[in-house]
């Protein structure tokens, strides 16, 4: 099911009116770290029998699924208050799969561009770190949908780059973006197409996460900044009025839970997954981070759209 896309100016209304609801107490705010939304806690979903019997044995022995994520992708998934603890959509969305699964979770964290080849190699049981699943990645690892989220961009308040039709407005521009994201796919490929055209091409700058592209688009390198949408939103929002959103979301693709191909796991995953739609945990998970919005009500095995 397509999440419906909206203009960059309700897109912050909404995340304004959301993050600023569940925000208390009066701890400060970091720019590298952002504090959490909410401090509500979701109830820890009971073992499904049915599922639990599908995990395979050698992982059922372990009894605890290592699960790779990038902390810096606020508010799916982050180092949390106390430094070191993993926070966010993804972590709560791993505790309670492993739960429904009847196994304990270690989250932990790692960059982007290492978990999907941790997970094929077996290092990481799950990769759970708002990986879009895109064909290219089916052929390593599998995956089960669970979210969607598009791209958007996010600039400096003063003097920003206004983006009005999409990366098309990038050319003879520069852009700030996170390493192995497909933003940065996005960027490289819409630079030679500006070439194509006779126009200039794009001044890429790739940063290892996004807190460091955050960082680049303040001190102007990257003209912008992309991120999947929840993400942008939030940094705009967290950003104390330095930062917008500018120009519409584009490709609306669903995140995948990364899972080392062939080894039984893929089943139990997505059976654990509806269990969690199904009983409300999902929904509830979602909405704690206020981005119910991008749900979806049916996940898949693979379903990569491009």
């Amino acid at each position: 099911m397509r999440r419906q896309m909206i203009s960059a100016a309700g897109l912050v209304t909404l995340a304004l009116v959301a993050l600023t609801a569940g925000c208390g107490g009066g701890g400060k705010k970091s720019s590298s770290t952002p504090t959490a939304v909410t401090t509500e806690t979701t109830t820890t979903p009971a073992v499904d029998r049915k599922v639990a019997r599908e995990v395979p044995a050698a992982t059922k022995s372990k009894g605890t699924l290592i699960v790779a994520a990038d902390a810096h992708y606020a508010p799916d998934e982050f180092i949390g208050a106390d430094g070191k603890t993993v926070v966010g959509m993804d972590p709560d969305l791993a505790k309670a799969l492993a739960a429904v699964m009847g196994l304990k979770v270690k989250v932990v964290n790692t960059s982007l561009s290492t978990i999907i080849p941790g997970v094929s190699s077996g290092k990481y049981d799950l990769g759970m770190s708002s990986i879009t699943d895109t064909k290219r990645r089916e052929k390593t690892v599998d995956f089960v949908t669970y979210f969607e989220a598009g791209t958007s961009f996010y600039t400096n308040t003063t003097g920003g780059l206004v983006i009005q039709h999409g990366l098309a407005d990038l050319c003879g521009h520069s852009v700030a973006v996170g390493r192995g994201t497909t933003q940065a796919s996005d960027a490289t490929a819409q630079s030679v197409k500006c070439k194509a055209a006779g126009k200039k091409g794009i001044k890429i700058f790739v940063y290892p996460n996004q807190t460091a592209v955050s960082l680049g688009v303040t001190r102007g390198l990257g003209a912008v900044g992309m991120a999947d949408y929840p993400v942008a939103a939030f940094r705009v929002v967290n950003s104390k009025g330095k930062f917008k959103l500018t120009g519409t979301p584009y490709n609306v693709a669903p995140y995948g839970i990364a899972i080392p191909k062939g080894n039984g796991m893929a089943k139990p995953v997505l059976d654990a997954m509806k269990v969690l739609m199904a009983n409300g945990t999902y929904k509830a998970i979602l909405s704690r981070w206020y981005i119910l919005s991008g749900a979806i009500s049916t996940p898949v095995i693979n379903g990569a759209t491009f």
